[in-house]
């Protein structure tokens, strides 16, 4: 069955091909892939119309996971009657987002509703909750979800036919540029990480739709560059670990890291700060300095 993704670009911070959504039409009404945040609602709605469709039409959406940049406009839609779809660990942070809220505003402080907007509760009677293996079934159109941990320990894929939507799992890939991990505090496993990466490849897919941004052939590829950036990045992150350098130190040594590499593989600036929007490396470090921590006191 060929069904039709269409690709909305939210626009975020002003810059192109740093979030997207994906609308879907069902014979139930047409479902997202991701609302993206609160900030870029307004934006994703004109796509939503642009589309033929009102924004009190979307049947449900499907979150891969709870961080803001994927799902922090689902509210919006649920309060319009919206069907929300999210793993069983993530549930109820939307139910009651103040705990997930005030642990980023620790992250980000002032610069909360400049990148994400508001977040509100979510009805409990809008969300569902999926698990690997779940069939979420909208008639014409099934989701097979495929639970993902290692980005985050609420994460699930959704398989669609030969496509699956990744969410962070598979991670950024804009245009032609390489594929690089978004590591952000409090739950990256690169062990799981790995293992998830074998469950999409044992999936067959012949496509993948990252969140950061849209549709990539040779999925395998991708997938493979991917564990092997994992590690990279966990190497480097490593030596600063056990010396216990200031993070404040490490942030800028791994960000020449990274703008390093993006150069080797021909980025412009420009196209490296659209990299930075969607995976800042700042946050990548705090992750990683997280993992070595959990992973020296044997608790991953």
């Amino acid at each position: 069955m060929n069904t039709t993704v269409q690709v909305i670009d939210l626009n975020f911070q002003n810059t192109k091909e740093s979030i997207g959504s994906f609308l879907i039409n069902t014979s139930k009404g047409p479902i997202l892939i991701e609302s993206g945040p609160e900030s870029t609602y307004e934006t994703l709605a004109r796509g939503i119309e642009n589309a033929g469709y009102k924004t009190s039409d979307i049947y449900a959406v499907l979150l891969t996971h709870i961080h803001f940049d994927h799902a922090g406009a689902a509210w919006k839609f649920a309060q319009q009657g919206a069907k929300i779809y999210v793993h069983e660990i993530g549930l109820p942070h939307l139910a009651n987002p103040e705990k997930l809220w005030n642990s980023a505003a620790m992250i980000y402080g002032d610069d909360m509703n400049r990148l994400w907007g508001k977040m509100e509760p979510i009805a409990e009677d809008r969300l569902i909750a999926t698990n690997d293996g779940d069939m979420i079934d909208f008639d014409d159109v099934q989701f097979k979800v495929i639970y993902t941990p290692g980005h985050a320990i609420h994460h699930n894929a959704y398989q669609l036919n030969d496509l699956i939507f990744t969410g962070d799992v598979a991670g950024c890939k804009i245009e032609n540029g390489p594929v690089v991990p978004p590591c952000p505090p409090p739950d990256i496993n690169i062990e799981l990480w790995k293992q998830s990466l074998q469950k999409l490849r044992d999936a067959k897919p012949n496509y993948l739709y990252l969140t950061h941004f849209a549709k990539h052939e040779n999925p395998l590829q991708l997938l493979d560059d991917l564990e092997k950036e994992l590690d990279s990045w966990a190497d480097f992150i490593k030596p600063f670990y056990d010396d216990k350098t200031p993070t404040e130190e490490i942030i800028p040594k791994f960000m020449k890291f990274t703008s390093d590499a993006f150069k080797l593989k021909g980025l412009t600036n420009e196209e490296i700060q659209v990299y930075e929007y969607a995976n800042p490396s700042w946050m990548s470090v705090n992750g990683l300095l997280r993992y070595w921590k959990l992973k020296e006191q044997g608790r991953i």
